[in-house]
C-alpha cells in the first residue's frame, strides 16, 4: 500500500512492515511475520520491481512480529538484517520477552491480534540469521540513507529509523496508533514494553527530528509530524 513517494506499507493495521523504494534500490524496515514474504514480493510486484531490488533490511528491534521474513531474506536474497547488538539474543529467539508491560487488555482486540498472528505464520517464525549488528546511533548507505536512532525501552535493543528521503520516522514498538490489545487509537505508548520509564525516556530523543510521517510497527500511519507524536505518546504515558 502506497502512503506517500517512496513509501509503501505490507502487511496490515496489526502488523506492519514499510518500504523505501528509491532509484537505487529498496529497503525494508522490520519483517513482519513469515507470512508476509507474499505480501512483500506482491508490492514489489506492483511497483514494478522484483526482490532483487531489495538492497537492505531494517529490524527496528527483534520481537518475533518484527523478524518474520528475516531468515528467508537472509537465505534467499543474502541480505543480512541490521540489528542493534542488544536485541540479538531476542532476535535469534535465544531469549523472550517477560510478562510485563502488557497494560490494560480486551478480549476482542486481543484475540484478533493473536488470529491474525497465527494465521500469517506466528507460531514458527524462523530465528534471525546472518546480522549485521551496530551500536549507538548509525547512518546506513542503503537506499534512503537511514539514520539509526538508539531508544531503548520497549527491548533494550529498540531504535528508530529516521529516513529524511521520504519524510519518516519509523518507531517499531516504541509507539503505536493502534493498541492491539485494547483497540484504543491515537499515538501512545505500545504494550510489552519492558521498561516503560526508559521508553518514555528514549522518547525525547526523538522530538527534535524533522519527519511528517511517524510510522508504528502496529496501527495506521500518522502524518502529524513527529514532535506532535512525542508529545501525545508522552501524554498517553502519564495517563
Amino acid at each position: 500500500m502506497k502512503i506517500a513517494d517512496g513509501l509503501h506499507r505490507i502487511g496490515s493495521d496489526i502488523i506492519n512492515c514499510y518500504l523505501v523504494v528509491t532509484d537505487d534500490g529498496v529497503t525494508v524496515i522490520d519483517a513482519g511475520l513469515p507470512g508476509y514474504w507474499r505480501y512483500l514480493e506482491a508490492e514489489l510486484h506492483g511497483l514494478g520491481r522484483t526482490l532483487r531490488d531489495v538492497r537492505a533490511l531494517i529490524l527496528t528491534h527483534g520481537d518475533g512480529d518484527h523478524i518474520g521474513f528475516a531468515a528467508r531474506m537472509h537465505r534467499e536474497l543474502g541480505i543480512a538484517a541490521h540489528i542493534h547488538e542488544a536485541d540479538v539474543p531476542r532476535a535469534r529467539l535465544e531469549i523472550t520477552k517477560p510478562y510485563s508491560g502488557w497494560g490494560p487488555v480486551k478480549a476482542g482486540p486481543a484475540a484478533r491480534f493473536i488470529w491474525y498472528s497465527v494465521r500469517h505464520g506466528g507460531l514458527r517464525i524462523p530465528p534471525a540469521t546472518g546480522l549485521q549488528t551496530f551500536t549507538g546511533d548509525q547512518q546506513l548507505d542503503v537506499p534512503g540513507t537511514p539514520r539509526l536512532i538508539h531508544v531503548p525501552g520497549h527491548t533494550p535493543g529498540s531504535v528508530a529509523v529516521h529516513v529524511p528521503a521520504v519524510d519518516a520516522l519509523f518507531l517499531g514498538d516504541i509507539f503505536t496508533t493502534r493498541h492491539v490489545m485494547t483497540g484504543a487509537r491515537g499515538p501512545q505508548p505500545a504494550p510489552f514494553t519492558i521498561d516503560p520509564e526508559q521508553a518514555a525516556t528514549s522518547l525525547l530523543r526523538l522530538a527534535d527530528v524533522d519527519a511528517t510521517w511517524v510510522l508504528p510497527g502496529h496501527g495506521p500511519a500518522w502524518d502529524g509530524g513527529a514532535a506532535e507524536a512525542v508529545r501525545l505518546i508522552g501524554q498517553a504515558a502519564a495517563r
